[in-house]
């Protein structure tokens, strides 16, 4: 397959990314990746972030949203498409207390935000955590949300420890959902759980590289770490060296 590039989420660095992105940015080129995931439109204009981008030498490889924010669609688009970013990424349904029903009408939303993103070249990616391994009357939400998006329009982002929290082998879930992967966020699971630096914890990156090179329009693989208990500059550049030196990243 073509060689994926190395991104990295902001969620690692916490409030600094609403209070001194450009810092933050230059961090993420200074460790070694190629773009970065964040958020849709904010405190910088789509032609700020690009000259920043341009000096730094990166690119904005996805926009994750949630559920709600959603209903921002158009501008969304309007700012992606001046930063030829191709990825949007949506984490949660919104209001899970109606059990399976909530998934099901998610799957309605999440068909015409895809068919919408299709039309500006975007891939629209659903983000698993391990809460949709819930089971109500035997069916699995995420099977059922699985089942009701329409793989023409609603890709995966298929978040390899989250899929470890919930009992399942992340490269054996890779394999099975291979044709509808958008893209992959990679972050490792420590003994206890929490969560690591890649290659600093219990998962097997080797086998998930394996399947992931029959995947050839695999454009990024994404460092996303919720927390850590060193400093964000430590960790990114920890997993970035992994990834450089263990997986030919």
């Amino acid at each position: 397959m073509a060689q994926p590039k190395a991104a990295c989420q902001l969620i690692i660095f916490g409030e600094r990314t609403g209070t001194d992105l450009p810092r933050v940015l230059r961090d993420i080129a200074q460790a070694g990746y190629d773009g970065f995931e964040g958020g849709g439109p904010g405190a910088m204009s789509a032609a700020q972030m690009k000259a920043l981008l341009g000096e730094l030498g990166l690119q904005l490889a996805g926009v994750h949203s949630g559920y709600e924010g959603l209903q921002d669609l158009d501008a969304t688009l309007s700012y992606m498409d001046a930063l030829d970013c191709r990825l949007l990424m949506c984490s949660g349904v919104g209001d899970t207390k109606g059990g399976l029903a909530a998934y099901e009408r998610a799957a309605e939303v999440f068909n015409q935000v895809g068919r919408r993103c299709q039309e500006h070249g975007i891939r629209f990616c659903y983000h698993n955590h391990s809460w949709e391994y819930q089971t109500y009357d035997g069916v699995r939400t995420l099977d059922r949300l699985y089942e009701l998006t329409d793989p023409r329009y609603v890709y995966l982002c298929v978040d390899v420890y989250w899929v470890a929290h919930g009992g399942s082998d992340p490269a054996a879930f890779l394999q099975q959902h291979l044709d509808r992967i958008g893209t992959v966020h990679f972050k490792d699971m420590g003994e206890d759980g929490s969560f690591a630096e890649i290659g600093q914890g219990t998962l097997d990156f080797p086998a998930m590289m394996e399947v992931l090179s029959a995947k050839p329009d695999l454009d990024w693989i994404i460092v996303e770490q919720d927390r850590t208990r060193r400093t964000p500059e430590e960790s990114i550049a920890l997993s970035r060296q992994y990834m450089r030196e263990e997986l030919g990243l």
